[in-house]
């Protein structure tokens, strides 16, 4: 064996070799290091078999932040009728230094909504570069060992991801690459910190792959403040170059680092199953296939699919019903698609550019603060909005994030919407992914804070779901909360566009767009292209492929299609409702705000929240309280609000100079008396204030307890005010 120390520099990266002897019998263990840049971060990548049992691993450094992927295979089991694929990304708290959880469990539990994101996206990029027909379980965990507060952990999760299945024995189709781009201004950035990101108009993650030396997009998600098309096309078409690096950076480290992949071919066609399984299929296919209604369609589908089954156990051995199942899918797609592409016939019978029918509707439901309900065919989205106080805001104290979240929306998908019966058991990813993709396409309409004070929640409910429930859930939503009366910028809603084409490879001639595709599309088409946004632009793009990526004609015309239908819901959505309602719902809760000086925080708090207490108690209020001073009231009724709003008032009024108060001796010097004005508040009057002539004994013309008229003539730097008693016309007992 050959145990030369190797040494070789890559263009814009950098290698550095070192074999390490093994003891007589052992693996040989590489212990590599490779360099190049995203934008003005460094890029590393060390290969030093950590994970030794691992089919393949590496760790990758962005700055400081570093990932160690992992990946593994088993061996496929028999009549496996799907690609066992699961990808989690792990984070770890020690990574950003902290130690989270409750008092009685510091250990990371379930993953958070971020990590449940970037696990989908890993999963979305590498998925289609699996063979066709690939069927062992496969699964991939990059975990964030170390995070630096400036480099993004998702890009690198899916670098390292990619570069761990590249250099393994796993047959995969890559390598992939991924980069962040912003826009600050007319100036796009290549991964930009968190500080660019929430200063920009858009925040796009963009993964591509090679083929033929051309960069083919196979994943994309993006949040903008109503961002152009146009804007689109030019940020990815910024990221194609750094996507090519990168590309080109993974295939030299999997040439000098890489294992010999397994050999994998697709099972070798049975010509007796096959035809068993086709026997008298295309014509009943097409038939089932074309009906109308879901329901009918999937009955059809499954009375077929049962007689095949029935034949094929009849007559051959158990492991041949998972190939025929393929087979019976495969023949599936292949009638949908040729209908699609020779005759433009979808199962609906819509022109390829139609959207299905939409009725909208708000105020759905008694006593709730805001509903709206959206249908598009047989999709049916139920929004409802709850209104809350600022302290109902979520806490976010995760790896990545802190602080506050006051709007959210939440999807829940029961499985009585698709004609099912499962157990529930809470939200699963894909609810989790579809509620924030809704989310982030309505941030940027949301009113800010200062001139709206309310914690937002929308739940979306999907009653009946024949395609793109979330884009559906973004037009449900908005209406509720124009119906609500929370003062949006504009309306939004959102559309997705499928993809059909005649070819596995590019150009993938000839293809045809669907607008708004249902069950039957998005199952056998080779796109998901989600748009969500307002009349003015984008605030929401998420693109999926099952094909292994597509061209930038491809992707300028699916964005010209979305426009035109995102358009046209938007016209229908406002027949219905086209701006917010002005008054708030009557059972909506009302936040009166009022600043004090912070200084008399104090006061209304009171020893041990004795005084907060009994205001909340007595006038059936929530007070929220920031340190500048600002208390936000928030009522049932404009009563208790107003009541609770002067008190605070009575407890944090300022005296100002010039004003005469009735005030209480509350102490006796031997220089003058301490007078209380206000509550908490007391003034010095001195003994040359009290009358107009001489007195010996401050006690000659008052005593503890007295109610006396006083003046304010002065307050210093420090707050201390000073009194007279003869400005305001006190009259002495004693002369």
């Amino acid at each position: 064996m050959n145990f030369l120390i190797l040494k070789k520099t890559l263009k814009n990266s950098y290698c550095q070799d070192k074999l390490i002897r093994p003891p007589a019998g052992k693996q040989v263990i590489r212990s590599q290091m490779f360099k190049t840049k995203i934008g003005k971060c460094n890029l590393e990548v060390q290969i030093e078999n950590l994970a030794t049992q691992a089919s393949g691993s590496c760790l990758m450094k962005l700055g400081e932040t570093t990932i160690l992927a992992a990946c593994q295979q088993q061996e496929e089991k028999p009549g496996l009728g799907f690609f066992p694929l699961t990808c989690n990304y792990e984070e770890r708290y020690y990574a950003a230094g902290k130690i989270l959880g409750s008092r009685f469990m510091r250990r990371e539990g379930r993953p958070s909504n971020e990590a449940v994101l970037i696990s989908r996206l890993v999963d979305r990029i590498i998925r289609p570069l699996f063979p066709k027909g690939f069927k062992r379980e496969v699964q991939v965990i990059p975990t964030c060992l170390s995070w630096d507060e400036e480099s993004d952990p998702a890009v690198l999760a899916i670098l390292a991801s990619s570069l761990a299945l590249s250099i393994s024995d796993i047959p995969w189709q890559g390598p992939v690459a991924a980069v962040r781009v912003g826009k600050i201004n007319e100036n796009f950035i290549l991964n930009p910190n968190y500080q660019e990101r929430e200063k920009g108009e858009l925040d796009l993650v963009v993964s591509g792959v090679e083929k033929n030396n051309e960069i083919l997009i196979n994943m994309i998600e993006l949040q903008g403040d109503e961002v152009l098309e146009k804007v689109v096309i030019k940020a990815i078409d910024f990221a194609k170059p750094e996507l090519k690096k990168l590309i080109d950076f993974q295939k030299k480290i999997a040439q000098k680092a890489g294992k010999e992949k397994i050999p994998f071919t697709h099972p070798l066609p049975d010509p007796e199953l096959e035809k068993e399984v086709k026997r008298n299929l295309e014509k009943r296919l097409e038939k089932a296939l074309y009906q109308k209604e879901k329901q009918e369609r999937q009955l059809e589908l499954e009375n077929l699919k049962e007689e095949i089954l029935e034949r094929i156990k009849a007559e051959f051995e158990e492991e041949k019903i998972g190939l025929a199942m393929d087979i019976f899918e495969r023949e599936k797609e292949k009638v949908f698609k040729k209908n699609i592409l020779k005759e433009e016939k979808r199962p609906d019978g819509r022109k390829l550019d139609q959207i299905r029918e939409i009725k909208t509707k708000i105020a759905v439901l008694p006593r709730i603060h805001g509903s709206g309900l959206f249908s598009r065919g047989e999709t049916r989205a139920l929004s409802i909005l709850t209104l809350g106080a600022p302290g109902d805001h979520q806490l976010l104290d995760g790896m990545e994030v802190s602080g506050k979240k006051r709007f959210f929306h939440h999807y829940n998908f029961p499985p009585y919407s698709v004609g099912e019966v499962r157990p529930l058991r809470g939200p699963a990813r894909r609810e989790i992914g579809h509620g924030i993709l809704a989310e982030k396409a309505l941030l940027p309409l949301i009113p800010k804070f200062e001139d709206f004070p309310y914690t937002i929640r929308i739940v979306s409910e999907m009653l009946s779901s024949n395609g793109s429930t979330s884009m559906a859930s973004v037009s449900s939503a908005c209406l509720a909360l124009m119906d609500g009366g929370v003062p949006i910028t504009r309306p939004a809603a959102g559309i997705a566009i499928g993809l059909i084409t005649g070819q596995e490879q590019p150009p993938y001639t000839p293809y045809k767009l669907l607008t708004d595709i249902q069950g039957p599309e998005d199952a056998n088409g080779d796109m998901d292209f989600k748009v969500a946004g307002t009349e003015k632009g984008l605030t929401v793009l998420q693109m999926d492929v099952k094909i292994k990526g597509i061209t930038k004609e491809i992707l300028e015309e699916s964005l010209l299609r979305a426009k035109k239908a995102r358009l046209e819901i938007l016209k229908l959505q406002n027949k219905t409702i086209s701006r917010p309602n002005k008054q708030l719902s009557s059972f909506a809760p009302r936040v009166y705000i009022i600043q004090i000086n912070p200084q008399k925080i104090g006061n209304v708090i009171g020893t041990g929240g004795k005084v907060i207490n009994e205001i909340t108690e007595q006038c059936e209020v929530t007070i929220d309280i920031e340190e500048s001073g600002k208390i936000f009231v928030t009522a049932e009724n404009h009563s208790a609000g107003q009541k609770a709003i002067d008190w605070i008032k009575n407890l944090t009024e300022e005296a100002e100079i010039g004003e005469i108060f009735q005030g209480k001796v509350k102490r006796i010097l031997n220089f003058g008396a301490m007078v209380e004005i206000l509550p908490n508040q007391e003034g010095l009057v001195h003994i040359s204030e009290f009358t107009d002539f001489r007195i010996e004994n401050i006690k000659d013309v008052v005593k503890v307890g007295d109610i006396i008229p006083v003046k304010v003539v002065s307050i210093d730097e420090q707050g201390r005010i000073n009194l007279s008693a003869k400005q305001a016309g006190f009259k002495p007992k004693k002369e």
